[in-house]
């Protein structure tokens, strides 16, 4: 257990702060176990077990491995999606931020915010495979729906890498905003979208020449990006001014600004797209907006102020939320919009993905449904 809190500075020019003090509540049920927690009502919560939480979400994530990145711990937990246990605990480089599966799910790449590296984790054996030198701050990643090019933010020098999978080189480098913090790619692979947090702005990458082809507006501090399945509309997460835009991908307009809390950060649509989920520091919960009338439909607490819910990976069955300060997984189901599980991980857990062999899914500026959508990115 640490006695002091770790600090580091974000591409944004904030500095986040781990909160290992929340993870003293929790009892050590074993090496490497994780408390499960189930809440029962705003006011409370009670322990229960795996079998419990499957219950409750109706159908869990069978066969299904969540990834998440541990910021200040240098490490990736791979987690048991049916069983919500860890089951492995790789170093993965320094700062890991986003991470993104490949369809296939038998590689993770992790995005070093701190080595200007990108880690390839073979997905089997549970170990790093292969590093990739990319530029300045790396955060953000994504993967075309074929796996075979990921997208990766350079917050630090205001470019994004691609990165071809099958040989680990990066083949292009493309010029885009400042701070660039986060990447979704179209459903049909044709378009990557990237949230340029100091100019206030989303960068078009056409997939093909690997050239910007055009900017969208944004609200001031764009940390998160997501793209409708259909491709009509981007989802981007504005930090400063507590708002989701909505955006016309055909017109290059806002259609609606969305007020969602102070401390805005990741936004994953669900696999139908009916559904944004919207990560919300300041109150600690997570919007849902309905995409058909760009409204708030759901609010759903994960933790006091401090917890810091920050991305967010969807599937049919579960929606999963790294919280930063607090040092854990939350686990919920989208039927309900209840917490079905809360898993205790590493210091400053950043970025998360899903997946299973043949489907993944993630979030993650850094950073998913079975194209991996972005991520927002700190």
């Amino acid at each position: 257990m640490r006695s002091a809190r770790h600090t580091r500075a974000h591409p944004v020019g904030r500095t986040y702060i781990g909160r290992p003090y929340m993870r003293v509540l929790r009892p050590v049920l074993g090496a490497g176990a994780a408390l499960l927690l189930m809440s029962c009502s705003p006011a409370g919560t009670a322990a229960h077990s795996p079998a419990a939480a499957a219950s409750a979400t109706g159908q869990p994530d069978a066969g299904h491995h969540v990834y998440v990145t541990n910021q200040l711990d240098n490490t990736v937990s791979v987690i048991d999606a049916s069983t919500h246990k860890v089951v492995a605990t790789v170093p993965a480089g320094t700062g890991p931020e986003g991470i993104a599966v490949t369809p296939d799910g038998r590689r993770a790449y992790v995005a070093g915010s701190e080595s200007a590296k990108v880690s390839a984790l073979d997905t089997r054996t549970k170990k790093i495979v292969a590093t990739v030198p990319v530029g300045k701050k790396p955060t953000g990643v994504a993967l075309s729906p074929d796996g075979s090019t990921l997208y990766v933010t350079n917050g630090g020098s205001n470019n994004v890498s691609v990165l071809d999978t099958r040989t680990n080189r990066v083949t292009a480098t493309v010029p885009v905003g400042v701070s660039p913090v986060a990447v979704t790619v179209s459903h049909d692979g044709g378009t990557a979208y990237v949230a340029n947090s100091g100019s206030a702005s989303v960068s078009r990458i056409d997939t093909r020449t690997h050239r910007a082809v055009g900017t969208l507006p944004a609200g001031r501090s764009p940390v998160g990006v997501a793209v409708t399945p259909d491709g009509q509309f981007v989802y981007v997460a504005n930090e400063t001014t507590a708002r989701v835009s909505v955006i016309s991908t055909r017109t290059g307009k806002v259609t609606a600004t969305v007020p969602v809390g102070e401390g805005v950060f990741g936004v994953t649509l669900a696999p139908d797209g009916k559904k944004a989920y919207v990560a919300v520091l300041g109150p600690g919960n997570v919007k849902v907006i309905d995409t058909g009338s760009h409204r708030v439909t759901g609010t759903v607490n994960v933790g006091p102020p401090g917890t810091d819910p920050f991305n967010i990976a969807v599937t049919s069955h579960a929606v999963y939320v790294t919280d930063q300060g607090a040092g854990t997984l939350t686990v919920i189901d989208p039927k309900t919009l209840k917490v079905t599980a809360t898993l205790a991980l590493g210091n400053s857990p950043y970025g998360v993905a899903v997946a299973s062999s043949g489907s993944a899914t993630g979030a993650g500026p850094e950073a998913g449904s079975v194209s991996l959508t972005r991520t927002g990115g700190r």
